[in-house]
């Protein structure tokens, strides 16, 4: 009996489990471009470049390893436009009545497998460390799901960077190294570029027809697309830019856009690259005397805990995290999030690397832009659903629970204490946007003043009954209380006036 095995874009490894429970010499892989997966947000142009090259490769390596494997392009006439529909013309070319998959990493797409037409059986993730079942049991019963607890048990689990149950260094955390404000010069040149092969060029001819008019660049195109390229990239950040990566991995620079990062994330989250596999090849070159400790444990916390704490929350929230909105924040996204002009340096920069090349690092997303939408009340649906299409590497399962719940606190508390907001002065702290901004950071208050800093009170006062109580927050509105009466109310009357500024589509 012919099975069918489909194999997600976002599933190219040879260790899917899927793979793993097929039968080579009788059932059939099943690979397919889609306008739904394409469309359902307005994809960076790189995105799914990205991903059609990298399944065309995955899908010819499969072929020479003696599989045989359906595949449908995008511009297939025969391509049914979703997974399903492809998975329902495959069975009834092949006389298949079963598919095997492994579980995808998004609810929506779990629903469209689930939706009885085929006998589908959907297996469980095993690139990943901790199954759903695992993060269910460490979450039940506590008060607080904090992501420290849960990467501890991540480290004893998969020996990285132990001693026995002891840590190396005899700490868990070495974040508070990693804090350093941006350097004069980075003595790293970014990642390596892979000049586009055939496979890739048939492939951009293609994306720039269809989504040539998404948001962001297509050219030049610079990602691997095989899992030796990416591999490469690998080496070549370990040997390079490893080694200072810690310091500085929450700094910004305007003309540095990758600073020493190591830009494997859209790799790993396709699976071209395997996650463990990684954080030892890391953990070497720590025990190997190449880097010290702070890059390397900042780094696998990184992979074991937070992107894997990410995971387990998406999926132990259910398919309505991504509409919660605990503050009730309801601004449209401006249009500048879309590339229209902005006066904010600091937002502009981000926004317009996001643009060149789908990519923006951690602080980038989380205190430029993230701060900036959740101290203006943006949706939170609409920042979501904004950084699931501008990042090759957003994936839902990994993208909602940092915008939702990291970025936005818009799921009350799940994922962090507090909210991540700042006022200008920690952008100044960790970049150099704010000496070339329009705005002047130190200005509090006046025509000049920095929108981060009056919207920063404007959020605490609008909030109030909602984080005064909060212990770590406690300063904070100490601080506002310390104002004079008539600054409090200056600050927030401008405040309101520069959002009103923001909502009449005035260049802010």
């Amino acid at each position: 009996m012919v099975r069918l095995v489909l194999v997600l874009g976002d599933q190219l490894s040879e260790a899917l489990s899927a793979l793993q429970q097929a039968n080579k010499d009788s059932d059939v892989v099943v690979m397919a471009e889609v306008a739904t997966e394409a469309t359902y947000v307005p994809h960076h142009p790189k995105k799914i470049a990205f991903l059609f090259s990298a399944m065309r490769k995955f899908a010819a390596r499969l072929i020479a390893d003696g599989w045989q494997v359906a595949y449908t392009k995008l511009d297939d006439p025969e391509n049914a436009g979703s997974i399903p529909g492809e998975l329902l013309r495959r069975a009834e070319a092949f006389g298949a009545s079963e598919v095997i998959a492994t579980e995808p990493g998004e609810w929506r797409l779990i629903a469209a497998l689930n939706d009885g037409l085929l006998k589908i059986t959907q297996l469980q993730d095993t690139r990943f460390i901790a199954s759903h079942a695992e993060f269910e049991t460490w979450a039940e019963g506590r008060k607080e799901l904090r992501m420290e607890w849960f990467y501890r048990d991540m480290r004893h689990k998969t020996g990285l960077l132990m001693e026995g149950d002891k840590p190396v260094g005899d700490k868990w955390n070495f974040d508070h190294d990693n804090r350093k404000s941006a350097p004069k010069t980075i003595n790293y040149t970014g990642p390596m570029a892979f000049t586009p092969d055939e496979t890739v060029q048939e492939v951009l001819a293609l994306v720039e027809d269809r989504f040539g008019e998404n948001f962001g660049d297509l050219h030049p195109f610079w990602f691997a697309t095989d899992a030796e390229q990416a591999q490469r990239q690998l080496t070549r950040w370990i040997t390079y830019a490893l080694p200072h990566f810690g310091d500085y991995q929450d700094a910004m620079m305007g003309e540095e856009k990758f600073l020493y990062h190591s830009i494997i994330s859209f790799y790993i989250n396709t699976g071209l690259l395997d996650p463990l596999d990684v954080c030892r090849q890391v953990e070497d070159a720590y025990r190997d005397g190449h880097a010290p400790i702070n890059a390397v444990e900042g780094f696998i916390r990184q992979i074991i805990g937070w992107r894997e704490y990410m995971r387990g929350i998406y999926f132990l929230e259910g398919p309505d995290y991504t509409s919660r909105n605990v503050l009730g924040h309801d601004r449209a996204l401006p249009a500048f999030f879309w590339g229209a002009e902005t006066q904010m340096n600091c937002v502009s920069k981000a926004v317009a690397q996001t643009g060149t090349d789908a990519y923006a690092h951690h602080i980038q997303r989380l205190m430029v832009t993230g701060n900036f939408a959740l101290l203006a009340g943006v949706d939170p649906y609409q920042v979501h659903e904004w950084y699931l299409a501008v990042y090759a590497d957003a994936y839902e399962w990994v993208e909602a629970p940092n915008v939702i719940g990291m970025s936005q606190w818009a799921d009350g508390g799940v994922v962090g204490s507090k909210p991540y907001i700042s006022s200008g002065a920690y952008i100044d702290r960790m970049s150099d946007y704010c000496k070339s901004c329009a705005y002047k950071v130190k200005d509090k208050t006046g025509p000049d003043a920095c929108p981060f800093n009056l919207l920063y009170w404007d959020f605490l006062a609008r909030h109030r009954d909602q984080f005064s109580n909060n212990h770590r927050m406690g300063n904070m509105y100490r601080v506002w209380d310390r104002m004079d009466e008539a600054k409090r109310e200056v600050i927030r009357t401008e405040a309101r006036g520069w959002l009103k500024r923001l909502d009449t589509g005035e260049t802010v």
